[in-house]
């Protein structure tokens, strides 16, 4: 993954965030030469029908170009294309939202003000322990397997936040996101140069809009290009970075089920909501390398036990492999590490089975879920120190 590198040096500061250089950079035009694939480029960012594309190699080997050299984000127009898919996810997601705020449970905000939007935290597991039938349906889903295994390759693990913001929400302020977003300029700082290389190739970020949304009500605000800037993660929070990011930054509307991938380390921030009557609902979706430690915690056993019977039904009726696959990727420990070596050694190979695998082995060999659930909770209490 290469940058506009500011500095030879190992280690990166304030002083090395220069404006002048930033904008030389963002103010370039992405070519739609370089991304065959897309039907169009919209304000320098490559939108692709998610209904023509193949899922090969040079699809993905563009996609990778996009995130890493290019603009840093990609649109999928019908990413979603069952409209019965995202509006079942949609029911569930106000039932949790009605369960919240019953509970008297009040979400905070990273980038805005507590109370302003309905946060739901962790929507994966709820969602999976609330309607196993929605979860499979929707998490199996072609667009979020081809980006996140472009981005990320093999047993990466899905999390996702639900947003609502509300008519009259105010925009987010402009962020980079997880890892080093999410830390003071100074404990950013004393990570060395390589490793704000690192970050944003451990993290994808996306959004399924589950409504349609026009600019009026506020969908993310990005700034093209913006990623490729090696001391970003130090610049983001700056007052000229952060006006020059306000008086530049895009915006396309989405409909519902289109979808937005980006590099964690674009300048961007959700919008103020200007509507009178739109709750712009987006399951915010962010994917984590086998590699890296995802900011949410999962309990993957407990999805993965929801969901098997699911996929054990759909399996009988007929659906095909890649799309039990893709199931197990969202729910399922796909990564066998950490790990308790002294009770959980490697027996076949150099690791021992994940979650995954065990998952796909219960399938093949049409495992009842009680002996499944006996085995993963027997995985769990293997890998315990």
């Amino acid at each position: 993954m290469s940058f506009t590198s500011v500095s030879h040096r190992a280690w990166l500061s304030e002083h090395d965030c220069d404006l002048d250089a930033f904008r030389a950079l963002v103010e370039q035009a992405t070519d739609p030469a370089d991304y065959p694939h897309a039907s169009a480029v919209e304000r320098n960012v490559p939108v692709y029908d998610a209904g023509l594309l193949e899922g090969d190699r040079l699809v993905q080997a563009e996609l990778v170009r996009a995130l890493a050299d290019g603009p840093g984000i990609v649109v999928f127009r019908g990413a979603f294309p069952d409209p019965d898919v995202v509006d079942r996810a949609t029911a569930v997601f106000e039932a949790l939202i009605a369960e919240q705020r019953a509970s008297g449970a009040t979400a905070g905000d990273h980038f805005a003000a507590p109370g302003a939007n309905d946060r739901v935290w962790n929507a994966l597991e709820k969602t999976a322990l609330y309607d196993a039938e929605v979860f499979a349906d929707y998490y199996a889903n072609e667009v979020l397997a081809l980006v996140s295994t472009a981005w990320l390759g093999p047993g990466y693990q899905v999390t996702s936040q639900l947003n609502v913001v509300n008519p009259g929400g105010a925009a987010q302020t402009a962020h980079r996101d997880y890892h080093l977003g999410f830390l003071s300029n100074e404990t950013a700082a004393a990570y060395p140069a390589h490793v704000h290389r690192l970050s944003p190739v451990l993290t994808l970020q996306g959004a399924v809009a589950h409504c349609d949304m026009p600019v009026e009500s506020g969908p993310t605000m990005y700034l093209p290009h913006s990623q490729k800037f090696e001391p970003g993660y130090l610049a983001w929070r700056l007052p000229e970075f952060r006006a020059y990011f306000e008086a530049h930054q895009v915006q396309l509307p989405l409909a519902k089920g289109d979808a937005v991938f980006f590099n964690p380390a674009l300048f961007h921030a959700a919008g103020t909501n200007r509507s009178a009557d739109i709750r712009r609902m987006a399951n915010l979706l962010q994917v984590s390398s086998a590699f890296g430690r995802a900011m949410e915690t999962v309990d993957r056993e407990a999805v993965a036990n929801a969901v098997y019977p699911v996929l054990l039904k759909r399996q009988a009726e007929g659906a095909d492999q890649a799309w039990l696959d893709r199931v197990i990727a969202a729910s399922a420990e796909g990564y066998p590490f950490p790990t308790n070596l002294d009770s959980d050694p490697p027996v076949d190979g150099l690791a021992p089975p994940s979650q995954a695998d065990l998952v796909r082995r219960a399938l093949r060999e049409e495992w009842a879920p009680e002996a499944l659930r006996a085995e993963l909770r027997a995985g769990t209490e293997r890998r315990e120190s």
